[in-house]
C-alpha cells in the first residue's frame, strides 16, 4: 500500500500563467490615445491651411458706386444704362434702408418711400423724378440724349453720397478722457 500511494503522489505542476486583459487594456489605450491625438492635430493643421480667407463684402454704398460707374460703359446705350443704373439705385437702397425696391413697381416703392422717414424730402422727391425718368427709357421707349443720361448718373451718385453711412468721432467720454485714439462708428444720413 505503501507503494501504491508513493505513486499516486505526483509532482508539483508548474504554475499558470493568468492573462489580466486590464494590463492590455491599459497597454492599448496608452499607444492608441497618443496616435488619435497626433492624427487629430495633423487633420487641424492640414484644415487650417486650405482655409480660404474670403475678403470681407465691400459696404452697399462702395458696390453702388463700383456698379454705377460699369454704367457709364452703356451710357450710349439709353435702355441697358438706365435699366442698370435704377436697378443699382434700387438694390443699394434695399440693402442700405431695408426698402422691398427691387420686388415692386416705382408706384408702390414711391408710397412705400413716401411713409419713412429714413431719406429727406428732397431726397424723396430726387429719387422719385429719377425712378420716373428710368421708367420712361425702360418702358415707353424714350430716347434720352447722351447728357440726359449723365444727369440721371450724377443723380444716382448724388443719392449714394447723401445716404452714405459715415463714421464720426464719439461725443462725450472719449474726448473728456483724452483717449482721441478711440473712435465711434455712428451711422449718420448725410443730408439729415
Amino acid at each position: 500500500m505503501t507503494n501504491a500511494l508513493a505513486s499516486d503522489i505526483r509532482d508539483i505542476k508548474a504554475p499558470i500563467v493568468i492573462v489580466n486583459w486590464w494590463d492590455w487594456a491599459a497597454i492599448a489605450i496608452g499607444v492608441l490615445v497618443p496616435l488619435v491625438l497626433l492624427g487629430l492635430l495633423i487633420w487641424w493643421l492640414v484644415r487650417r491651411s486650405r482655409r480660404v480667407v474670403v475678403p470681407p463684402i465691400p459696404p452697399a454704398h462702395v458696390r453702388a458706386r463700383q456698379k454705377l460707374q460699369e454704367a457709364l460703359a452703356l451710357i450710349l446705350q439709353p435702355k441697358p444704362f438706365c435699366i442698370l443704373v435704377s436697378d443699382t439705385i434700387r438694390f443699394y437702397l434695399e440693402e442700405r434702408f431695408d426698402f422691398r425696391a427691387p420686388e415692386r413697381t416705382t408706384e408702390e416703392f414711391l408710397r412705400e418711400l413716401g411713409s419713412t422717414d429714413r431719406l429727406s424730402s428732397e431726397q424723396k422727391a430726387s429719387l422719385g423724378r429719377f425712378l420716373e425718368s428710368c421708367d420712361l427709357v425702360k418702358f415707353a421707349k424714350y430716347e434720352p440724349g447722351e447728357g440726359e443720361l449723365r444727369a440721371l448718373h450724377g443723380s444716382a451718385l448724388r443719392l449714394v453720397h447723401e445716404t452714405e453711412p459715415a463714421v464720426v468721432e464719439a461725443e462725450g467720454e472719449n474726448r473728456e478722457s483724452g483717449n482721441g485714439s478711440r473712435m465711434a462708428e455712428e451711422i449718420i444720413n448725410r443730408k439729415s
